[in-house]
């Protein structure tokens, strides 16, 4: 048997793959144990290393950094949706004056590292005497970069859409904008849907970036938290539990993307199936009767 991209493996092969993928957990399972143990050496799970997080001050401390994170991540994200979207509009005209400076944003933006935009947006303003906060500049650099991001993201989407939807639709007599608004963008959003989820959590994950201009974020506190001598330099643990609300958020987000997708497969299924059993009906119908 063979797939369109490799050859099926056959017995031999999948019981490699099976032996290589348990000696794979096994290894990182050992490592996993010999971390946890020298932390547990250098006495990481102390309890004055923890005894903190029993304050009700550590803990707001904790939940304004994440709030501060989640309103960073959050108007990034949509300022960079709305950026991706023009950009991908931009680069997908048939206008050579919309095309060409959309190309050359996009691919400039890509190149250029995210803490150097982050750096411009900050120190550029403070230059020319301009005093800005922390916030804005960390948001300006994440949705120019993740905008470019997802400017690919759409445009390799609907170019993904089967060409003869959209010479149907042309033939129809619609125009360009109904056609990508009606026609391409509703077949489009499922295909990306996953993309776009991936890169949301990859900026978010990047607001911890905002520690550098000393934006009071989730890492920025967690930073500040481990810093306390009384409880022995907390770092570790402090850390730990940063990381923690991390993993969680964007698993949530990655739950919410497969779920929404899942939704959104089963509702194209039951809105197809619906819209071909009258068809069936009527065709029986004013059909010849069979021949005896």
């Amino acid at each position: 048997m063979s797939n369109v991209l490799y050859d099926l493996p056959g017995p031999k092969a999948r019981l490699r793959n099976r032996l290589l993928g348990g000696v794979s957990i096994i290894g990182i399972v050992a490592l996993l144990a010999y971390i946890v143990m020298r932390f547990n050496d250098t006495g990481q799970f102390d309890s004055i290393k923890w005894q903190q997080f029993e304050y009700a001050a550590i803990q707001q401390q904790l939940v304004d950094g994440y709030l501060t994170t989640l309103r960073a991540a959050g108007t990034a994200a949509v300022l960079a949706l709305v950026l991706g979207t023009l950009l991908a509009a931009a680069r997908l005209s048939d206008h050579a004056y919309f095309r060409a400076p959309a190309s050359f944003l996009v691919e400039l933006f890509r190149a250029i590292p995210l803490l150097v935009l982050i750096f411009f947006a900050y120190y550029g303003p403070i230059q020319l005497g301009y005093k800005v906060g922390p916030f804005w500049p960390l948001v300006i650099g994440l949705t120019i970069y993740n905008g470019a991001v997802l400017a690919e993201i759409f445009r390799a989407g609907i170019l993904a859409v089967a060409r003869g939807q959209s010479e149907a639709a042309y033939a129809l007599g619609m125009r360009k904008t109904q056609v990508m608004s009606l026609i391409l963008l509703p077949q489009a959003v499922r295909a990306m849907l996953p993309a776009i989820v991936s890169q949301l959590v990859v900026l978010l994950k990047d607001t911890a970036l905002g520690f550098i201009i000393q934006l009071p974020e989730l890492l920025y506190v967690g930073k500040q938290i481990g810093g306390r001598l009384p409880f022995g330099l907390p770092y570790v643990p402090s850390y730990l539990v940063v990381a923690a609300i991390y993993i969680t958020t964007c698993g949530l987000l990655s739950w919410l993307a497969f779920w929404l997708q899942k939704r959104l497969t089963r509702g194209r299924r039951r809105k197809t199936t619906v819209d071909t059993v009258p068809v069936l009906e009527t065709g029986a119908g004013t059909g010849s009767a069979p021949n005896a």
